[in-house]
């Protein structure tokens, strides 16, 4: 039994002092393979840093997290993508949109997104999606652009039953599913109680959101089996039928054969 961990920040300074012990965790409770979405310009040296340590597990992407669209985001794109052309990135992202905090960078999100996209369907790699109080307006754009050239993840996703399906009617997207399915308010299990575990991946999005019952604390790559029990459960099938298919769309979506 194997999983991959799709979106983990392993990277940041949460898990400087036990890092070491992190991965031994993870690789105990059979988490093999960590993806690593970036946040900004100036992460990307220590996504890149983890990737040289290790390629066969630790996995990069490339990419402007909607929260760190600020003045500079031009700036901060130019210095990506330069970055981007120049390393062995599995995606772009994370990327997308994110109103939660705040809408006045709203058009520069917009922008943001569409630029990167545009890299990923150059390059041939899936994007990653992060979206947050901004399901319309990223949908919106998405329609805008869609095409067999664009794929990936939704990252983290959160919505109802119709969003789901909507994100699926696209073609080439996946669900990222992590520790939030496990809250009981959430009731996103029930918005994924008909959709096949053939369009979900498995993340933590560690250091945030653990999964029950280490809620609030520091979430990490070895609590990927909490959450692959949950979706047993929500789809009556074991932990290693789980494991097994969502590895292997994991691969399938970011070009990995081993």
């Amino acid at each position: 039994m194997q999983f991959i961990d799709t979106h983990t920040h392993i990277y940041l300074e949460d898990f400087k002092e036990d890092f070491s012990e992190i991965i031994s965790k993870a690789k105990e409770e059979n988490v093999k393979k960590f993806f690593l979405p970036n946040i900004d310009a100036k992460t990307i040296k220590d996504v890149r840093a983890l990737y040289e340590s290790d390629p066969k597990t630790y996995y990069p992407m490339a990419g402007l997290h909607p929260c760190s669209v600020k003045e500079d985001w031009q700036e901060q794109l130019d210095q990506l993508r330069s970055e981007l052309d120049t390393g062995d990135y599995i995606a772009v992202g994370e990327i997308g949109m994110d109103l939660y905090w705040e809408k006045k960078f709203k058009p520069e999100q917009e922008k943001a997104f569409l630029e990167q996209a545009s890299w990923a369907k150059e390059k041939g790699l899936p994007i990653v999606i992060h979206v947050r109080n901004a399901f319309d307006e990223l949908f919106e754009l998405v329609d805008q652009i869609n095409d067999d050239k664009l794929y990936g993840i939704f990252h983290c996703f959160t919505g109802t039953n119709e969003q789901a399906k909507k994100i699926l009617n696209y073609g080439g997207f996946k669900l990222g599913i992590g520790g939030v399915v496990t809250f009981k308010n959430a009731k996103l299990d029930k918005a994924l109680t008909d959709i096949p575990l053939e369009n979900i991946v498995l993340e933590t999005d560690a250091p945030y959101l653990a999964p029950h019952p280490n809620r609030g604390k520091r979430n990490e790559p070895s609590y990927i089996p909490l959450i692959a029990q949950k979706m047993a459960e929500i789809h009556d099938v074991s932990i290693e039928e789980v494991a097994r298919i969502t590895t292997q769309n994991a691969k399938e979506v970011f070009g990995i054969d081993e």
